[in-house]
């Protein structure tokens, strides 16, 4: 291949991850943040830095480095959606974006350095513009070539022409991105990269394969990769407006047929399918009506049409209800209506199964249930999901009919006849790990072991235990209990006998952030009438969380 690499211009924004999840998560990057991935620090924030926080450590030597370190595990996703208003906002000024990864993206210089009155103007330009958008602090590099320019941004350089050999030769070999390759060519006396692409290229194929051929091509400044120029996702919303303003429901159902098959081509000619579908309507008094349904197939075009004219069902002979549980109707009719479909897949992306895509009767009930949520809104409709957690409120989630049935924490939930351990848990509830005879620690070590309460009482009860002799019960710092329980009294009400007890569970949670530390001990009680509670002691005072069957 002949000829020099393009001049590139590469914007980076610094700790991309920690400033991620601060955007989509509300984790303030201000403060010291690590992102780990595999036990691992991927990136950290400038106070975590300024602590000897570095990437590469294990979670528990940067917790040791910096006791407040607040951990965030890497989410690819969550880097990507936060990183999309970034990458519009550089489009809105130049044309022909790759991205790179999440957190940098590149574009041909030649253009933007000519309209924008060199390259300098054009870097800063688009920085200040990125910040003016997005609220988004970062640097531009210009160099020959995407590798080089990615590097340049690290020091918000702008490289001469020619000049990319020069500036690359004297960086540390870390630089190729290949720690392997790095830590071998360091072991062989080959420090830089200017030293690395002095050596004959037919020996480093020999010796390093392919891959390390094409990092000496780097080394060397010799990076031929073209843009992989982003196209601008297609427009897909469709918009309807009205003359006369719909204020009959028969007419919504004429408009929404209508509306549903134009969004269903649309959305075919892209070779897409819309799996979440929002819709807007404006009213003739400029009211703005908004609700969005998910399905957890492909929506086909009856199926648009049907959610449409349910929500638009709901909007038109909607009324005040009892206790507000209804939407007010709208004071005048629509005028507007757009369909959005806010999630998208290939087409092929799903299949239906063997008897079609669902049963007669899952149908049925889907219907029915969406039509409520058309009328009540999408929460009054909620499914339990079951997830990690210790303890039984932890580990229940609800979600309205048809999102995503994600837990809200990873990991499984207790296991029935699931054996457990108190010194165990103990250890690795405080942070420390417990010795499992080289295995791995639990998932969610300190939870309850079987079985699960039947009733989880959405706010604990106060209570009172007291021992044989009428003294309070109190628990030690080293989880001692001062005597056997022998009476419970829960709020105001009579004292019951205590026939049988287990404990305690003890609970040292987020112990590293003072503001968020929560330190308690579970018991499991027997009441002489035959019930069956779980107790919790938390700052000296009982409380009833749960109530077995």
């Amino acid at each position: 291949m002949t000829g020099s690499p393009a001049r590139t211009l590469l914007l980076w924004c610094p700790d991309w991850p920690v400033l991620a999840a601060e955007i989509v998560d509300g984790v303030p990057a201000t403060g010291p943040v690590a992102v780990l991935h595999a036990n691992r620090v991927v990136a950290c924030s400038e106070r975590a830095r300024a602590e000897g926080v570095r990437r590469g450590l294990r979670k528990r030597e940067a917790q040791g480095r910096c006791p407040q370190l607040t951990v965030v595990d890497y989410d690819p996703g969550r880097d990507t959606r936060a990183f999309e208003p970034v990458v519009a906002a550089v489009e809105e000024l130049v044309a022909g974006v790759e991205v790179v990864r999440p957190g940098a993206c590149a574009v041909a210089a030649r253009g933007p350095s000519r309209y924008l009155g060199g390259e300098e103007a054009a870097a800063e330009r688009i920085i200040e513009h990125v910040a003016q958008s997005c609220l988004v602090e970062s640097q531009v590099g210009i160099a020959d070539g995407v590798f080089a320019a990615g590097l340049a941004a690290r020091a918000g350089r702008v490289v001469a022409p020619g000049g990319t050999p020069e500036f690359l030769a004297g960086l540390p070999v870390e630089a190729l991105g290949r720690s392997a390759l790095a830590d071998l060519l360091r072991r062989l006396g080959v420090r830089t990269l200017g030293d690395f692409a002095a050596l004959p290229a037919g020996d480093v194929l020999a010796r390093f394969g392919f891959d390390g051929a094409l990092a000496h091509r780097l080394a060397a400044g010799r990076d031929h990769r073209p843009l992989a120029v982003r196209q601008p996702p297609a427009d897909l919303t469709v918009t309807a407006e009205h003359d006369e303003p719909i204020d009959r429901v028969d007419v919504a159902a004429f408009v929404a047929r209508a509306l549903a098959e134009q969004l269903h081509e649309r959305l075919a000619g892209h070779g897409l399918a819309c799996t979440r579908l929002g819709i807007e309507a404006v009213t003739e008094h400029g009211q703005e009506l908004h609700r969005v349904w998910r399905h957890d197939g492909l929506l086909t075009a009856a199926a648009i049409a049907d959610r449409v004219r349910w929500q638009l069902d709901g909007w038109l002979s909607g009324s005040s209800g009892r206790g507000g549980a209804r939407p007010a109707r709208p004071t005048a009719g629509i005028i507007r209506l757009r369909l959005i479909p806010d999630g998208v897949i290939a087409q092929a992306g799903l299949q239906a199964g063997l008897w079609g895509e669902t049963g007669e009767e899952r149908e049925r009930a889907h219907r029915a249930l969406s039509r409520v949520q058309g009328i009540l809104g999408p929460e009054a409709v909620v499914t339990a999901v079951l997830g990690g957690g210790r303890s039984p409120a932890d580990q229940v989630r609800l979600v309205p009919w048809g999102d995503e049935r994600v837990p809200a924490r990873p990991g499984p939930a207790p296991l029935p006849g699931e054996p457990i351990t108190s010194g165990t848990d103990r250890a690795a509830s405080s942070g420390r790990p417990a010795d499992h005879g080289g295995g791995a620690v639990p998932p969610w070590p300190g939870r309850l072991p079987a079985p699960a309460p039947a009733v989880v009482l959405p706010s604990p009860l106060a209570a009172t235990v007291h021992d044989a002799a009428g003294e309070p019960v109190v628990i030690s710092a080293r989880l001692a209990v001062s005597a056997p329980p022998a009476r419970l009294v829960v709020g105001a009400g009579q004292p019951t006998e205590i026939v049988g007890w287990a404990g305690p569970w003890p609970v040292d949670e987020r112990w590293w952030v003072p503001a968020e530390a929560r330190r308690r001990a579970r018991f499991q009680v027997s009441l002489a009438g035959g019930a069956a509670l779980l107790l919790a002691v938390e700052a000296g005072q009982w409380l009833v969380e749960a109530i077995y069957d």
